[in-house]
């Protein structure tokens, strides 16, 4: 969309950052770049923060990388496409050859537009044949997808649109510190409170989210799932249960009834470390507003256990029947700008376009007959993000090609990570930087940016937008989706990837989603863009799309109705231990977004947060000898690193707290070890043991010896 304003040429585009997906103006004018908030984008109104204003300003940088670059001898030399599509050609073919289709690895990221989530999907498996393929929004939403597909039988990151919250009479956030992450939704919650909504946030630090709250709840990391059993024991004691729902709308009610009456609340207020008049002050509240939203967000999701708190949050939406109404439901926030796109089309290890699973066969035939090819011909599933690491070291994987993503800062146990792509035979980076990762590549091959690259973006409500490039890519840089035709034509497999734009990918991809869960087989980019956005699921039979879910009180599920399950809450994980007596815990700040490649080249963020840093209490640094601004060493199991102190009221005395956006010896992940869920392959981002000791003197910067812990 273009438009004329004051006599200068406008175009609409999108944020890059969080799941809101903000829309603005992009201005070009003699005096430089302008960004102008656009006061009708239907979920912001205007609204924007201070990251998104200047997500801009690296796209100018001088570190963009506008020619493919491949490594000799340690050093980058600038080559031709053709140059670099010949030596990708040559590696595949000769690696496959040797050691089978399965030898090369497609790592994907959270950002990348639907269009390119499915055609990476389609390329991986039909271009390469590989089972190999997985994306970093396993490190982000994969527990909340798995227990909303568990319970719920379908995983959209909202039930409901964002302008249902405001009718919320009580909101329940746990693990969700909006305020910092997602800023432009704040005006929803504080909307809610002027009606008069209860709003409860749990989280172990009072966050500027908490302090919104009317009542916060500062959990001990790690039990969740303890404090959600002791608000279902009150509600089910005050009969708070909405009989009529749960009998005719779920299944498994029986067994979670028992197994809340065995519930001992005095251990629930012993594992939580939150007494029990608060307990069933948040219970009471919820339970008896005539309509309620839980919101859920990393602090849930990013555990071993993490499925499991998520469906016990479902136990409470669905035991109360509040969802499927206005003002009712449940939302998992999404952390990435398409962490829900991008998990629907077929970059995850195990799925197919339209959410639909590999290994499901009437699946593998409808697709492969889009596609072109023969079912036989797909490979099953792979494994998750973080095993596929697991897979390189084992000399499984002997190359691999990573889109949009930083995994050396992004994984758990990253110096582990850093030593499997050392290990590889050769590595492919698909960027607009040398990141991290892209830096140990032996071909980077030139990205465009957000403001250059065309498609579709699903936020967090599960609405599809359409966003425009503005702009040319500089250089010979190119869209994703360019980049892997060429990278199919080298493989000789063109014919099955002839597109003239990315609108012909998302029709092909809408084709492909019919009568699967995510359906957009009713979208066109025309209907998106009158639209201002379409939710699916969107069929022809129902064009206008479908804001709230299970409004007819029908779920996901063969016979239509949503599981309850009795969730056991872990106990050993919030014991203290003498050698590990603190607890880390991670996430963002306001400045900063993930793996920080594009923050951390933006001046005026970098100013304001120019280091990571260790977040504790006071009576915690006294106890450690510690005083503000002092360094700190932090280890854990797997790794050390050095932070400064940062001193505050704000956070438990058994807990820490550091930012994640940052690499090298500043990087927090380097601490975290790889425990996945049973599940999702969710790596336990939140909760780590630790010990912090003085350090008298900042050490000299060095590169650390990675640490190989299985």
């Amino acid at each position: 969309m273009t438009t004329r304003m004051h006599e200068t040429l406008h175009h609409l585009t999108q944020c890059p950052y969080c799941s809101m997906q903000c829309t603005f103006w992009w201005q070009q004018t003699e005096e430089g770049t302008k960004m102008l908030p656009n006061a009708d984008d239907p979920v912001t109104q205007g609204k924007c923060c201070g990251k998104g204003r200047l997500a801009h300003i690296p796209n100018d940088s001088p570190e963009r990388i506008t020619t493919p670059l491949l490594k000799s001898n340690g050093t980058w030399h600038p080559v031709t496409w053709e140059e670099a599509m010949a030596w990708f050609s040559q590696r595949v073919h000769r690696w496959q050859d040797k050691f089978g289709p399965d030898a090369v690895a497609v790592y994907g990221g959270g950002s990348l537009t639907n269009e390119v989530s499915y055609l990476l999907g389609k390329f991986a498996r039909v271009a390469l044949g590989t089972r190999y393929i997985d994306y970093n929004g396993r490190y982000c939403m994969s527990s909340a997808a798995a227990g909303a597909n568990l319970t719920l039988g379908v995983d959209r990151g909202l039930t409901n649109p964002l302008s249902d919250l405001p009718l919320a009479r009580c909101i329940l956030m746990a693990g969700a510190n909006v305020a910092d992450a997602q800023p432009t939704l704040m005006p929803y919650l504080l909307e809610a409170k002027k009606r008069g909504a209860f709003l409860i946030v749990i989280d172990p630090r009072e966050t500027p989210t908490a302090r919104i709250a009317d009542l916060h709840l500062p959990i001990r990391p790690g039990t969740d799932a303890a404090l959600v059993n002791g608000m279902l024991k009150i509600i089910v004691e005050h009969d708070l249960v909405d009989w009529s729902f749960v009998r005719r709308h779920t299944s498994g009610w029986e067994s979670l009834l028992d197994h809340i009456r065995r519930v001992d609340l005095s251990e629930v207020v012993e594992q939580t470390d939150i007494p029990r008049e608060l307990i069933e002050h948040a219970a009471l509240a919820y339970g008896q507003a005539s309509t309620g939203f839980v919101l859920t967000a990393r602090g849930v999701e990013q555990h071993a256990w993490g499925v499991q708190n998520v469906r016990n949050f479902l136990n409470l939406v669905l035991l109360t029947g509040k969802i499927g109404k206005p003002g009712c439901g449940y939302g998992a926030i999404t952390g990435q700008g398409n962490g829900q796109g991008g998990r629907e089309h077929g970059q995850k290890a195990d799925q197919l376009p339209g959410y639909r699973l590999l290994d499901d066969p009437e699946a593998r035939e409808r697709i492969a007959r889009i596609w072109g090819v023969s079912p036989d011909t797909l490979p099953r599933s792979g494994v998750s993000a973080y095993e596929m690491f697991d897979k390189i070291l084992a000399d499984k994987i002997r190359g691999m090609i990573v889109f949009g993503s930083n995994p050396i800062i992004s994984s758990p146990n990253a110096a582990r990570v850093e030593s499997a792509l050392r290990r590889l035979d050769w590595l492919v980076v698909v960027d607009f930087f040398l990141t991290e990762t892209a830096q140990m590549a032996d071909l980077v091959l030139p990205a465009a940016s957000y403001l250059e690259n065309e498609g579709t973006i699903t936020n967090l409500e599960g609405r599809v937008l359409l966003r425009r490039a503005v702009r040319p890519a500089p250089g010979q840089a190119k869209p994703d989706w360019e980049t892997i035709m060429e990278m199919a034509r080298a493989l000789g497999k063109g014919e099955w990837f002839r597109y003239q734009s990315a609108e012909d990918i998302f029709r092909e991809l809408a084709e492909a989603s019919r009568g699967g869960k995510a359906d957009y087989s009713g979208m066109t980019y025309g209907r998106i863009e009158q639209s201002q956005g379409l939710f699916w699921p969107c069929t022809h039979e129902r064009p206008e799309g479908t804001p709230r879910l299970f409004e007819d009180g029908r779920f996901g599920h063969p016979d239509g109705k949503a599981r309850l399950v009795p969730v056991h809450a872990p106990t050993s994980n919030w014991r203290e231990e003498d050698e590990w007596p603190l607890t880390l815990t991670t996430g963002r700040i306001i400045h900063h977004y993930l793996s920080g490649t594009l923050t951390r080249r933006t001046p005026a963020l970098m100013e304001k947060s120019p280091v990571p840093y260790l977040e504790m209490h006071p009576e915690t640094a006294q106890q450690l000898g510690l005083s503000d601004g002092q360094p700190a060493r932090v280890t854990s199991p797997v790794s050390s690193i050095v932070l400064t102190v940062k001193i505050t009221e704000r956070i438990r005395p058994d807990t820490v707290f550091a930012p994640f956006h940052w690499e090298g010896e500043q990087s927090i992940n380097r601490l975290i070890p790889a425990k996945l869920d049973p599940t999702s392959r969710m790596p336990a981002f939140k909760i780590v043991r630790v010990r912090v000791e003085p350090v008298k003197e900042q050490p000299q910067s060095r590169q650390q010896e990675p640490v190989l812990v299985s």
